[in-house]
């Protein structure tokens, strides 16, 4: 995916420091390490899910509203979409929960009073094929990025893929720079702060993981390097 980081270097001049998909967000202190590491995210093999392999397929139109319940490294919530705040986005999260493209996805970029990214898939075979898979721009919509609100990453117009991020308190000034959310946490909002954050922004920024690397090398890079990473276990739709 394209360096998402770019988008957000422009309103870093505003916030004093990045926003989202190859995106940035301001910087973060560190936070103390865990006494032990998640186990691995476990990665979908391709071969065993070829829709993961097939993103020109994942073009059903999504409910007005639906939920998918992310199981996680640590614990679970559940996100509620609405279809008329994004409808791109909407279609897209539908379809990609509906793969089970986000299970084994880790949360590779989580700034301590900003927001937790994820999206880039563990299998780089899977990754390439959505690199280039993006949907439309969807306008602002008046909902607003504050805390708990699921938004999709960007590098810029008409660049979004399968990346997202989830505010952790009100971030509205990425309200008009092209970050429309398309829903929110509605179950499980505690498990937002227990998500490791130690690592800080990724680089070259700062000091936690490259989106390119986790692209070429998917999730054998993140757990070398970054073992302390939560991760999502599964994400499923529910009634």
């Amino acid at each position: 995916m394209k360096n998402r980081a770019l988008a957000v270097l422009a309103v870093l001049a505003v916030f004093a420091a990045a926003a989202c998909d190859k995106k940035s967000a301001p910087a973060s202190s560190a936070a103390p390490a865990p006494a032990a590491a998640p186990a691995a995210a476990p990665v979908p093999a391709a071969a065993a899910n070829p829709a993961l392999l097939e993103p020109e397929k994942a073009t059903a139109t999504a409910p007005a509203v639906f939920k998918v319940k992310f199981e996680t490294s640590k614990g679970d919530f559940v996100v509620e979409v609405h279809r008329d705040w994004a409808p791109h986005g909407a279609d897209r999260f539908y379809n990609l929960a509906k793969i089970g493209f986000f299970d084994g996805c880790e949360f590779f970029r989580v700034i301590d009073g900003f927001m937790a990214q994820v999206g880039i898939h563990g299998d780089p075979a899977v990754s390439a094929k959505w690199r280039g898979a993006d949907i439309p721009d969807d306008p602002p919509s008046g909902h607003s990025n504050t805390r708990g609100m699921v938004t999709f990453a960007t590098a810029g117009p008409g660049t979004r893929t399968t990346q997202f991020f989830i505010n952790f308190k009100d971030n509205s000034f990425l309200d008009n720079q092209g970050f429309p959310p398309i829903g929110k946490v509605v179950e499980g909002d505690a498990v937002l702060d227990q998500l490791y954050r130690g690592y800080g922004e990724g680089a070259p920024q700062g000091a936690g993981p490259s989106q390119g690397l986790i692209e070429t090398q998917g999730n054998s890079y993140l757990k070398a390097e970054f073992p302390q990473l939560d991760f999502i276990k599964s994400a499923r739709l529910i009634d």
